[in-house]
């Protein structure tokens, strides 16, 4: 028995150092897989992380036919782009920047249908050319971040004037002129080869006195062929369709980026007072945009008033304006919270799109001199009069905001990288080299 147990315990001993060696070894070679390349911060860049960045950018370059600079070059390059990660990183959590799972998994589903997957099949095809996927998902998790990152530190630095912006949409238009053609009439008021001054003033009170005929929606060419003292008067002061290279001077300083409709004049010339309308315009993009103009109440839930009891409220007051009891203006001015209330809940004219997305779809619903039943939004519960809709040319605004985006983005390089050298600076980062190197 005492040998037995003898035997039983020098068994276990030995089991016990076998396995603490198992233990150390398992140990010793992780650490040499694992050791840390970069301390950044409070962070740090493992030597996996840079065998994997590795791995990746050489895959792509074989499956892309593309050549690579030295392994040592190489390295050098991703260790920049770990620790420029690290800081960005640090810099995202203290900001309290995050990418939830869900947020995670609608960007991938992005990215599968703009390869026409599905998700199944892009995660399926990741894993096919070799990709771990949960890596391959943070990964995108962390170009979120960062972008995110960057956009806040870097936009706030940026600053781009009105006179930028006016300069480039000056440029623009320069460089889109001669594509535009303006379909033109023309009427001449004439005065007299020697004119006095009353000659002339006369010829300037017809002159305003046609313009304000046009504005009032008189027929031009009817005008024209009447009033005209211009070589195409019988053609109801047609001039045809004209760049504004191709018009006189003092014309085309008028009539450039006008909208069509638009009279212009009198201008004074040699002959006498002009007067220019665009009766159209071909070659120049136009974006029309929808407008609706809409009249709202919003009752706001509160630990007072629940939920269904802010809906019921509001269907009562729709059944006060369907029984001719009450208007929606002034029950609007009486109940309503927020700074529309005093105007009658009227809103304006406004894009649709500006508004939050349940009130933007329930005015989509809806037709002139409707009324919305209660649905709620992230501000509460409303109900919605939509008094009328019209389309506007956006493009000068469409305009305005190209040249402001291409100028902040001109600028986003730039200053992008002048932002994580600053950061770069201001870190503490100690790279250790690889061993043997």
């Amino acid at each position: 028995m005492k040998n037995l147990v003898t035997i039983l315990l020098k068994t276990l001993m030995l089991t016990t150092v076998l396995y603490a060696g198992v233990q150390i070894k398992a140990h010793a070679k992780a650490e040499q897989l694992d050791r840390v390349t970069a301390i950044v911060n409070s962070g740090v860049v493992l030597e996996s992380e840079v065998q994997d960045l590795l791995a990746n950018i050489k895959k792509q370059a074989k499956n892309n036919n593309q050549s690579l600079p030295s392994d040592k070059a190489l390295r050098t390059q991703v260790m920049d782009k770990l620790i420029n990660n690290s800081l960005i990183l640090q810099i995202g959590e203290r900001m309290g920047i995050q990418v939830s799972d869900a947020q995670l998994d609608q960007t991938i589903g992005n990215m599968a249908k703009e390869s026409k997957l599905t998700l199944s099949q892009f995660r399926q095809a990741l894993i096919s050319e070799g990709e771990n996927y949960e890596k391959y998902r943070e990964n995108i998790r962390v170009e979120l971040i960062s972008g995110e990152v960057r956009r806040n530190s870097v936009s706030r630095r940026i600053f781009i004037s009105p006179q930028e912006v006016s300069n480039l949409l000056t440029l623009m238009k320069e460089q889109t002129t001669n594509d535009v053609e303006y379909h033109l009439g023309h009427i001449l008021i004439e005065f007299p080869t020697d004119a006095t001054q009353a000659d002339m003033t006369a010829s300037k009170t017809r002159a305003d006195k046609v313009i304000e005929l046009l504005n009032n929606g008189s027929d031009f060419k009817r005008i024209a062929i009447a009033s005209s003292g211009g070589a195409n008067a019988l053609e109801g002061g047609d001039l045809g369709w004209k760049n504004i290279n191709e018009m006189p001077t003092l014309f085309s300083e008028l009539i450039a980026g006008k909208d069509k409709g638009t009279v212009v004049g009198p201008i004074r010339t040699g002959l006498g007072f002009s007067i220019v309308k665009v009766l159209d315009i071909r070659g120049r993009r136009i974006v029309e945009v929808e407008e609706v103009k809409a009249s709202h109440i919003l009752i706001k839930p509160s630990i007072i008033l629940s939920e269904e009891k802010a809906q019921a409220q509001l269907q009562g007051m729709l059944d006060q304006i369907d029984a001719g009891e009450a208007t929606f203006a002034d029950l609007a001015k009486e109940f309503s919270e927020g700074p529309t209330s005093v105007r009658g809940g009227d809103l304006g004219w406004a894009d649709p799109t500006s508004y939050d997305p349940a009130f933007k779809e329930a005015l989509a619903t809806m037709k002139i001199g409707e009324y919305h039943k209660p649905f709620r939004s992230s501000f509460g519960w409303h109900i919605i009069q939509l008094n009328d809709r019209r389309m506007v040319d956006a493009t000068s605004q469409m305009n305005q905001n190209r040249a402001g985006q291409i100028l902040h983005n001109r600028k986003f390089g730039i200053e992008s990288a002048r932002w994580l050298k600053e950061t770069r600076d201001e870190a503490y980062i100690e790279i250790f080299e690889q061993d043997g190197k």
